[in-house]
């Protein structure tokens, strides 16, 4: 009896070893299936800098990683498309087409002029915004709480950052007479931003204003070029604006040139020579994008999403740039940096 159940344990163990051989190339198979039919989420992404800025390289890279920690995977179970247009108005329109016509479940869309073009194509595919100034005076959401429609997102600042601006570049030039701001004036966000430096300009006696349109490289070259000649004191603000952004590298050369203390809208215009910036954090901005893109993702909608603000800005001052203009800032300006550039 006991030689029977010890010619039948072999038996048992081949049997259980094919059991288990069984039932792991079951898994396997359904593993591969699962895979295999794991639904690809498709996003677009239009983007008004270029392939080769750096700063739009690391917009793009914040987003991407903030979307995979939220579990989106590229690759696996999402596939993004990205259309750099640039300040060219006939890419906005084309590429803005292209990524309609791709059927994403949600576009992020950098700046104003990439959200009027995405909304010229669909008003029904959720669009997420980043950087944009003024979204409802530019007529993109009904209001920031209830944004209402298919856009929402991140704003850059309010209209009160700008005239902050001024006052930063009387601390940083306490004698400063004139000062040329550099601004588009033709969208809505480049108006109020004009008019709130010129609300505190005009209470401030013996302040001149000019307004430069930074479209035209050569034009621009031309006004600042007149703008520097002229005696007195002299300053420049940089606005926000597609323009500006385009051309930062040229106005902070320019800047250095002619020796006019300047304050930019953002920290980026730092790396090519700017003098000062105060404004917010662009990476956070985009991180936040994509968590609202995430939440799009999982069934919520864009009216639903209020429009949201930065909780913090940045003041960063180039030293090295206050020093080539020789300029001597006052201490007290620089312990209140966020960020000094030696």
């Amino acid at each position: 009896m006991a030689r029977t159940e010890r010619r039948g344990e072999p038996m048992r163990r081949r049997e259980f070893i094919t059991l288990v051989g069984g039932a792991a190339t079951a898994m396997s198979f359904a593993a591969a299936r699962a895979q295999n039919t794991t639904r690809i989420r498709k996003v677009g992404v239009l983007t008004s800098l270029l392939p080769d800025d750096l700063e739009g390289q690391s917009r793009i890279r914040a987003f991407a990683q903030a979307l995979q920690r939220h579990g989106w995977v590229e690759g696996q179970n999402l596939r993004t498309e990205t259309r750099w247009m640039g300040d060219s108005a006939e890419r906005s329109q084309q590429y803005a087409r292209e990524l309609v016509g791709l059927t994403p479940e949600v576009v992020l869309a950098s700046t104003s002029p990439c959200v009027v073009a995405l909304q010229r194509v669909t008003r029904d595919l959720p669009i997420i915004f980043a950087n944009v100034i003024d979204p409802v005076g530019a007529g993109f959401v009904a209001s920031l709480a209830r944004p209402g429609g298919n856009t929402t997102g991140f704003i850059a600042f309010e209209y009160s950052i700008s005239a902050k601006w001024l006052e930063l570049l009387r601390e940083l030039s306490p004698g400063v007479k004139r000062v040329a701001v550099v601004r588009d004036p033709v969208p809505a966000s480049g108006i109020g931003q004009f008019a709130a430096i010129q609300t505190l300009a005009s209470s401030s006696s013996g302040l001149e204003l000019t307004a430069i349109d930074p479209r035209d490289p050569a034009e621009l070259k031309r006004a600042l070029a007149a703008f520097a000649s002229e005696r007195g004191n002299s300053g420049m603000i940089v606005t926000a604006s597609q323009p500006a952004a385009t051309h930062r590298d040229l106005i902070a050369s320019l800047a250095l040139q002619y020796r006019l203390p300047a304050v930019f809208a953002f920290r980026y215009y730092l790396a090519n020579g700017g003098l000062a910036s105060y404004g917010p954090n662009n990476i956070d901005i985009y991180v936040g994008a994509a968590d609202y893109v995430d939440r799009v993702l999982k069934g919520e909608k864009p009216a639903d999403l209020p429009v949201q603000a930065p909780s913090r800005y940045e003041l960063v001052i180039n030293l090295r740039s206050a020093k080539a203009m020789g300029l001597e800032l006052p201490p007290t300006l620089l312990a209140r940096a966020d960020e000094v550039i030696e």
